[in-house]
């Protein structure tokens, strides 16, 4: 934690066997490396090498003439409004297979009408980055900020490099066990970084402005909200950074799993605070949400972003809403087990007792921690009423069945 000028750290546990954990362990950080592909796109875009608003096969040859590349922009696939699926498909671990897979009936939605949160979107952003660079992702990153940052960054699966701290899964009770981390090459953009707490905090001074990289109208579109709304991550996204709305204050910063790690960065919009939290347990974000509590309770304006509101009361999920819907590679399916349970079915995982409440939120119980965890939200048209999609963990998934 920064705060005021003064730097505090606190580690507990261990990185793997009984190494404990340091001021040094490096954490995969997951989708916090967004926030980094992002801020090196921003700084490209601002040396006039990317533009935000150019449609993407301009930079991209594979995409030249294309639909896609005529209708995707830099803009939207920072913010989330592509349209473009989650995840890709398991085959696709190149430059060339993702490419050779997308096609415009992937799309969720149609681009710059909705927020669904995309990893394939990022992984196009490092392929603009490597062609505006003429490096690859990690050596751009390093050399444009990295090491000017004095960060001391590792990588996942990058020989030699590789992270000191393993992460661990199991359910509460039993022994964790360490687990492997498994990311596709091109999916490098999207979730390689490995970080200290401490390295994330030198990564939330420069969106303060200290070293002051981004020139303050770069900055200024990257902060500010898009039209579209994250249901289910937080209150607004800008460009690469997510917005959390405190009673007093605006906080940016983005979460991050990778395989066993949960992973948090704050950054105070009044330039006064940033909190960093690596763990290396998928019980991380329970830890998460204790840490805001203390900070709150010592007087720091420090929100825990709910999509549903407190006073909201549980309500029958509605019969038209079972089915099965789909988000490229991800399928999700409501229906109800022999014993009367709704469930709610993630790509062949199934979470039993679905709730929904009078304010739209859907939630089911956590695996890792056995509490209840908001988990999405039904969308219906806004014309018909009919319902039209799912919104799980920020992503829209369309309907397929009834």
């Amino acid at each position: 934690m920064w705060h005021r000028d003064e730097l505090s750290v606190a580690e507990a546990g261990v990185e793997a066997g009984d190494r404990p954990m340091s001021v040094d362990s490096t954490v995969p950080v997951g989708s916090i490396t967004k926030a980094f592909t992002a801020t090196l796109a921003m700084l490209l875009v601002a040396d006039e090498d990317l533009e935000l608003d150019t449609p993407i096969g301009e930079f991209l040859p594979e995409l030249r003439g294309s639909e896609l590349g005529g209708l995707l922009t830099l803009r939207q696939l920072l913010g989330h409004t592509s349209g473009l699926p989650s995840d890709p498909a398991e085959h696709c671990s190149s430059r060339r297979d993702l490419l050779g897979w997308l096609h415009p009936d992937l799309l969720v939605c149609a681009p710059a009408t909705a927020f669904s949160y995309s990893s394939v979107g990022y992984a196009l952003v490092g392929m603009l980055i490597e062609e505006a660079t003429g490096m690859p992702w990690q050596e751009a990153l390093e050399t444009i900020l990295i090491r000017p940052l004095g960060m001391n960054a590792a990588f996942v699966g990058c020989a030699g490099r590789e992270p000191t701290a393993n992460g661990h899964a199991g359910r509460p009770g039993t022994r964790p066990r360490a687990v492997e981390q498994m990311l596709a090459p091109v999916l490098a953009p999207v979730g390689g970084l490995a970080l200290s707490a401490r390295e994330l905090i030198k990564f939330g001074q420069v969106h303060l402005g200290n070293p002051c990289l981004l020139d303050e109208e770069t900055a200024k579109q990257m902060y500010a909200p898009g039209g579209a709304e994250p249901f289910g991550l937080a209150d607004g996204w800008g460009l690469g950074l997510a917005r959390f709305q405190g009673k007093h204050t605006t906080w940016l910063g983005h979460d991050g799993t990778a395989d066993g790690t949960s992973c948090h960065l704050r950054i105070d919009g009044e330039g006064q605070t940033i909190v960093a939290l690596t763990t290396n347990a998928v019980g991380g974000a329970a830890l998460w949400s204790a840490v805001l509590r203390e900070l709150r309770a010592l007087g720091l304006d420090i929100p825990d972003y709910r999509a549903r509101d407190a006073r909201a009361r549980r309500v029958t999920v509605p019969a038209e809403s079972r089915g099965g819907y789909r988000n490229g590679e991800l399928e999700y399916v409501v229906e109800t087990d022999t014993e009367g349970v709704v469930c709610l079915t993630v790509d062949g995982e199934v979470h039993r007792d679905l709730a929904l409440y009078d304010c739209g939120t859907m939630s089911v119980p956590d695996p890792a921690t056995g509490l209840r965890a908001d988990c999405g939200r039904i969308v219906r048209d806004p014309r018909t009423g009919r319902v039209t999609a799912l919104q799980v963990g920020g992503r829209l998934a369309e309907r397929v069945s009834h």
